[in-house]
């Protein structure tokens, strides 16, 4: 077994387990928001591929914080009885921490959506140019656009 997953199976038995387990969540879950908060403030400022810089950082973190809220979930009974404090600011601080992804989930949809129309406002406007103008007959196709124009290609990671 990992000793990752064997420390998130281990029980809290004191108040001062509970104490550090507690601290040691809400400290992972503040890098975290540090990290969402910087990304955040980029993509909004338009400076995507500085705002994604972070990922691994990002992805680091999260997987940090998962396994230690897996081995609070397990012990959530015993922490409510051997830190009842802690824990109540710790389920404080989560719901400011789901206020910030939150956030950092709408401004990223937004970037992607702005994105994606200028693409599409771009592919349209080449479009238009390649297309022949001239009137046509009803119930006739218009005549081919002429194949000189080179297709639009573009990546779809962001």
């Amino acid at each position: 077994m990992l000793p990752q997953a064997e420390a998130t199976r281990r029980p809290v038995a004191t108040r001062d387990e509970a104490e550090i387990l507690l601290a040691a969540l809400t400290a992972a879950l503040a890098e975290l928001e540090g990290v969402l908060e910087r990304e955040t403030a980029l993509i909004a400022a338009g400076r995507i591929r500085e705002g994604l810089a972070e990922e691994g950082r990002k992805s680091e973190l999260s997987a940090a914080y998962m396994l230690q809220l897996q081995r609070a979930k397990a012990n959530v009974v015993v922490l409510a009885r051997l830190a009842p404090e802690p824990l109540r600011s710790f389920r404080e601080r989560q719901a400011a921490f789901e206020r910030v992804m939150s956030r950092n989930q709408t401004v990223i949809a937004t970037a992607r959506a702005v994105s994606e129309g200028l693409i599409r406002g771009l592919a349209d406007a080449m479009q238009r140019e390649t297309r022949p103008n001239v009137y046509a007959l009803p119930n006739r196709p218009l005549p081919a656009a002429p194949q000189s124009a080179a297709p639009l290609v573009f990546s779809g990671r962001f």
